[in-house]
């Protein structure tokens, strides 16, 4: 059985569970939207307690908790209620959050929780009786005190974001980078042969095609710089509709400071609060970035996973780590995990873009946007995936993979795309014709050349030299 104490709201009295930090208004959106069991995502209810802390700092710091105003708190409440807040942001409370994502479009509902929460605990913290109904340490009053759902939620969802892509994905790309960069380097003398439209073509260097590869993640990389970045500007101090009502008109600029303070991250105020209140476009913006990196580490992998196809019947160009067992009926077979794990995770991504373009382009009406809690539920998602999605390619995948240079080899000499280098010395449609007859004849360009003499052997072999082939020619 669970015990239960009353707490109280606007609206009346609530039975809460007894050991519950949170309070009356967070138990009503727990009756009220049993909808997904999704919650928000660590990383928001985080970036929500660094959003409450820098606030209290500002409040303090400009004379307004300890002030004049209803119910002065003491400075040791203060100093509670910034503890509680930083066990927010630490994760000890996790278990106090338990709205479901779909929610009040403005995550109200959130907001209030961690005011709750932090109001709660606080009173513990000094000793207090937090079981009361009434609060010496308010949840509105003091925790929420200038501020409003409407620009310190989408505040945590710029902050939540911006740390996701700063601390988890970019170290992630850049080990991704790191390896494939390696491998071009070390793979640099291996020949191979070109593939365009999946059809055989002229020859290149197996560090060339991961040359290619690495620099597609070092553009990703700078595209997540961008997502960052674009998401660098505060709502917070634009109150209820960006007015900057019953707040300090230093109070946001104090708390990006002290937001940048904390994360090493530029954060700033929002230059038009209007704007920053009701739109989400510079989360569309960010996640397009994301969405952007995602179809790259898509085609990425595909191309991995065909250049490891076979082993006798594939390319087999790459030799993949064998991970487990690829088949229930088929004894021995080894499949590309890792990168089908990486498809279908981009994929994912991809999706979430909708998500987020229709929540902001249908979300913002007026004065607020009525989507944000699946909107930082979506984008946080994504960064989460493609973070440690890529960890495990790295780790599983791309570290462990081997050239297989015979494999690589073999083909070249068979390609009837060799012709291509004649084009300078017979012309094209010569050339064209030798490939015909070669295909129908079996031959390769080299043996069909010779036969027909077609030019001095010497002058011939210089002409096919696969190596010259890969690099500009004057």
């Amino acid at each position: 059985m669970t015990d239960y104490r009353t707490e109280h709201d606007s609206m009346g009295d609530v039975k809460v569970p007894s050991n519950a930090y949170y309070g009356a208004q967070t138990q009503r959106a727990v009756d009220n939207f049993p909808i997904s069991g999704w919650r928000l995502p660590d990383a928001m209810i985080r970036a929500m307690g660094m959003v409450k802390h820098a606030c209290g700092v500002a409040n303090r710091d400009l004379g307004k908790l300890t002030g004049s105003g209803k119910n002065p708190l003491t400075d040791s409440q203060v100093d509670a209620m910034l503890a509680a807040a930083e066990e927010v942001i630490d994760g000890t409370l996790t278990e106090h959050f338990p709205i479901d994502v779909f929610q009040t479009g403005s995550g109200t509902s959130s907001n209030m929780n961690v005011n709750e929460v932090i109001s709660n605990r606080a009173i513990e913290i000094i000793g207090g009786d937090w079981t009361k109904t009434e609060k010496s340490i308010h949840p509105n009053d003091h925790v929420n005190m200038g501020q409003s759902t409407n620009d310190t939620f989408p505040t945590a969802i710029h902050v939540a974001t911006a740390v996701q892509i700063q601390n988890a994905l970019l170290p992630s790309l850049k080990k991704l980078h790191a390896v494939l960069s390696e491998k071009a380097a070390a793979w640099d003398k291996v020949m191979k042969i070109g593939r365009t439209h999946l059809m055989d073509a002229t020859p290149l260097r197996l560090g060339q095609e991961f040359g290619g590869f690495a620099r597609q993640v070092e553009l990703s990389i700078r595209r997540a710089e961008i997502a960052r970045d674009s998401v660098l500007e505060l709502p917070v101090g634009g109150t209820a509709v960006g007015s900057g009502i019953n707040t300090h008109p230093e109070f946001g600029s104090r708390v990006a400071k002290a937001l940048a303070d904390r994360t090493g991250i530029a954060f700033l105020e929002a230059v038009n609060h209007f704007e920053a209140n009701a739109q989400r476009d510079a989360l569309v913006q960010s996640h397009g970035e994301l969405k952007t990196i995602a179809q790259t580490l898509f085609n990425l992998s595909n191309n991995i996973r065909w250049l490891g196809s076979g082993p006798r019947c594939g390319f087999y160009e790459v030799k993949l780590p064998s991970r487990q067992p690829g088949s229930s009926i088929m004894p021995g077979k080894v499949n590309p995990v890792m990168c089908e794990s990486m498809m279908q995770l981009t994929a994912r991504v991809i999706g979430n873009d909708s998500v987020i373009t229709v929540s902001g382009a249908a979300g913002g009406n007026f004065q607020l946007n009525i989507m944000m809690p699946v909107m930082a539920h979506t984008v946080l998602e994504s960064i989460l995936l493609l973070s440690q999605g890529t960890d495990a390619f790295v780790e599983f995948c791309t570290a462990e993979m081997e050239a297989n240079e015979e494999a690589c080899n073999a083909a070249v000499e068979q390609s009837l795309s060799m012709c291509t280098s004649l084009n300078p010395l017979i012309g094209y449609e010569m050339a064209a014709k030798l490939a015909k007859e070669a295909f129908a004849s079996g031959q390769t360009i080299r043996e069909l050349c010779l036969e027909k003499n077609i030019l001095p052997e010497a002058e011939l072999t210089e002409a096919l030299d696969p190596w010259k082939m890969t690099e500009p020619q004057g």
